[in-house]
């Protein structure tokens, strides 16, 4: 999961050398938290909160093959 996150917010934002995303699994759940530049945060949520929605939309289906629920957190 960590990795899908990153492989989709890495191409979202100007700075990926500054993104941060850790994970805390709790049996089958699974938070995913996203840490990045102040300038960088907007596009990773878009106008109305679109694109995050569709991160959490993507993990969250993937997620469900493997039979766990999934928690993105942008900080």
């Amino acid at each position: 999961m960590k990795e899908l996150v990153e492989f989709i917010v890495k191409s979202l934002v100007d700075n990926p050398d500054n993104l941060v995303i850790t994970t805390e699994q709790e049996g089958d759940l699974v938070k995913i938290f996203i840490k990045a530049d102040e300038n960088d945060i907007g596009k990773i949520i878009g106008k109305q909160g679109k694109i995050a929605k569709a991160i959490r939309t993507i993990v969250r289906s993937s997620a469900m093959k493997l039979g766990k629920k999934v928690i993105v957190e942008i900080n």
